[in-house]
């Protein structure tokens, strides 16, 4: 059972990137999967959720509008667009899953948090 992200890198304000998280060993159907970020001396928090099996989707307020999450069921991979990006959005994003949960559970409920963490991708938004 494996996430592994990529697609980080630096990037200056109102920039975009595209990370990727593969995901193996498991049926991504039966979970929600989730992106997360923690900025430095920051709580980690939710950015945007899917369901594995259905196209609903939900987003935190700081990425509505900018950020769109996707799914690539034949590749495997989830996918986090980031446009406009800015500053405040310098993170490390991890991808994450838990099972049979769904979007907004995942990306609004503390007591619901994953319970399989990919190793994280560095984005920093700097001119």
């Amino acid at each position: 059972v494996q996430l592994v992200e990529s697609g980080g890198g630096l990037v200056q304000p109102g920039g975009s990137l595209r990370l990727s998280c593969a995901h193996s060993g498991f049926i991504v159907a039966d979970y929600g999967v989730g992106w997360f970020r923690q900025a430095p001396g920051k709580e980690r928090e939710a950015v945007a959720c899917i369901n594995g099996r259905w196209p609903s989707t939900e987003y935190s307020l700081s990425a509505q509008g900018r950020f769109t999450i996707s799914r690539d069921d034949a590749e495997n991979k989830v996918y986090l667009q980031m446009d406009s990006l800015e500053p405040q959005d310098t993170a490390v994003y991890y991808c994450a899953v838990r099972y049979r949960t769904t979007p907004r559970t995942l990306c609004t409920s503390s007591a619901h948090w994953p319970d399989l963490w990919g190793q994280g991708t560095q984005v920093t938004v700097s001119s």
